[in-house]
């Protein structure tokens, strides 16, 4: 399963390449798709946590890498609707500490977890089931337990993510409850 599971990362990773190769440059008069997708992400994003919690309940996001759906926007944009981001540091045992968005000098430690009220998570994939193809280290399945019973979770991923077919899995491998995208905000399952 582990060497499906690598061949579908290498795929995501080269569509996502691709897709960040092909974005028009600085100095291009065209509308840029990442300003496109950095505002849908975040026009959306505020709009699924607004629907799950009232400021100032703390979310988790993450500072998105260049391939990835770009966070920086929804980012922002939560923290001056009122709510506290946590945002992740990868330790070298891959396990994730938090600290607040801007602040990652000032961890809070992996137990911080725990205090958030709406999880967004980075994803590669996710299937009708919920499940949820990562980066294959870990991370987020070792952190996702820690959260409070009830607390949702959504993947941010590119609609051409969200699968129809299911994705491998074990059981260490943690689910997800909904998807952010570009297009929307969707529920897959009802939180554990």
């Amino acid at each position: 399963m582990t060497s499906v599971k690598r061949a579908l990362r290498r795929a995501v990773r080269a569509r996502r390449r691709a897709r960040a190769e092909h974005r028009p440059d600085a100095d291009s008069h065209e509308d840029s798709h990442e300003d496109s997708h950095q505002d849908s992400l975040a026009e959306h994003g505020l709009a699924l946590v607004r629907s799950l919690v009232d400021p100032p309940a703390r979310v988790s996001s993450y500072e998105s890498w260049p391939v990835e759906p770009p966070t920086a926007a929804l980012n922002a944009a939560l923290v001056e609707a009122g709510y506290t981001v946590l945002v992740p540091i990868t330790r070298p045992d891959l396990d994730l500490d938090w600290a607040e968005l801007g602040a990652p000098e000032a961890p809070l430690g992996r137990e911080a977890f725990a205090t958030v009220d709406v999880a967004l998570v980075p994803a590669s994939g996710v299937d009708p089931e919920g499940h949820r193809l990562g980066q294959g280290g870990g991370c987020y399945d070792r952190s996702l337990p820690r959260r409070r019973a009830g607390v949702p979770v959504y993947a941010i991923v590119f609609e051409d993510e969200v699968v129809t077919e299911p994705l491998p899995h074990d059981e260490l491998d943690q689910r997800v409850d909904g998807v952010l995208t570009p297009e929307g905000a969707r529920r897959i399952r009802t939180p554990d």
